[in-house]
């Protein structure tokens, strides 16, 4: 009886993991973990849940509707990228440079977003339920903040 619950198991599990980390352009997704920078790649839809993306240089790079759900972004250069619709739920978006990126839409429930800079990011539909945010230009109501850019 154990026997014939544990082959349909040893069968499925290959199929969680298959779609753990994948993309539009996988070898993108491998320069990423090389070299710990790809500027300008293709990384739509991936899925880098809990990824430890450190001081990671993705400039201009596509993200759009990605997974960073519990990622921790502490000093990434996001510069230009398309955040479109990535949900970035109890992300760590420290020291993160988001300079004129694209964040329409981005799910940042219980994200923790700390002196990061979103100097002319577009900002539209954001959900930051639950979000920590302290020294960004990100808000709810009033008048438009003044959002200085890094020097």
């Amino acid at each position: 009886m154990k026997l014939q619950l544990l082959a349909p198991l040893a069968l499925a599990t290959p199929l969680f993991f298959a779609s753990a980390v994948r993309a539009e352009n996988p070898q993108d997704l491998q320069k990423l973990f090389s070299t710990r920078e790809c500027i300008q790649c293709n990384l739509s839809g991936v899925n880098l849940s809990g990824a430890h993306l450190i001081g990671v240089d993705l400039r201009g790079a596509n993200l759009q509707g990605a997974n960073l759900t519990e990622a921790n972004l502490e000093g990434a250069d996001l510069t230009g990228a398309n955040l479109a619709g990535a949900n970035l739920t109890s992300a760590h978006v420290t020291n993160v440079n988001l300079k004129q990126a694209n964040l329409n839409g981005v799910n940042f429930t219980r994200a923790k977003i700390y002196d990061s800079n979103v100097y002319q990011a577009s900002m539209e539909n954001l959900n930051i339920t639950d979000a920590e945010i302290y020294n960004t230009g990100i808000g709810v109501g009033g008048e438009d903040a003044q959002i200085p850019d890094w020097d």
